[in-house]
């Protein structure tokens, strides 16, 4: 499987120390099998680093899950807003090697504030987020599992 990864610097060997924390499913190294995707997130780094590059990736998930520990969100769902809230208020997540499941966009980040603010309920957060067609996001927690299985392929700079 390819995954990529957008940025403003060629990622070539992932290193999650250098991510941030209070993201959708925190702390960790995020890619999407979505080139599409990849090129949203290094379109808003361009903005500000005059800069934006997709670095493309290969992955053997069938290994991989024999191994790691993959928490995975099918859809958006009260769990899957349980947990983006819980990532987003930094708090530890687990055990987790891998995360996948959907982003929280603009879309998505307005009604997880509208929840979290207690101006919605947990049924309308969902009702409103079964409607917006989930991009998908594989969040790395384990570094020993970047540095064994996600193999950098290339890079392109994105004008």
């Amino acid at each position: 499987m390819e995954l990529y990864h957008g940025s403003y610097l060629p990622i070539e060997k992932p290193d999650i120390s250098f991510s941030r924390n209070n993201v959708d499913f925190g702390r960790g190294f995020y890619t999407t099998p979505i080139r599409e995707q990849a090129n949203s997130w290094a379109a808003r780094f361009k903005r500000k680093h005059d800069r934006a590059i997709v670095a493309s990736y290969e992955i053997d998930m069938d290994t991989v899950i024999k191994e790691a520990s993959i928490l995975t969100f099918e859809t958006y769902s009260e769990e899957w807003l349980d947990f983006v809230i819980f990532c987003r208020s930094g708090k530890n997540i687990g055990d987790y090697d891998i995360v996948i499941g959907g982003i929280a966009n603009d879309k998505v980040f307005d009604t997880v504030q509208l929840y979290i603010e207690g101006l919605i309920d947990k049924t309308e957060s969902i009702k409103r987020l079964r409607y917006d067609k989930p991009n998908i996001q594989y969040c790395f927690h384990s570094q020993q599992i970047i540095d064994k299985h996600l193999k950098f392929l290339s890079r392109e700079e994105i004008l």
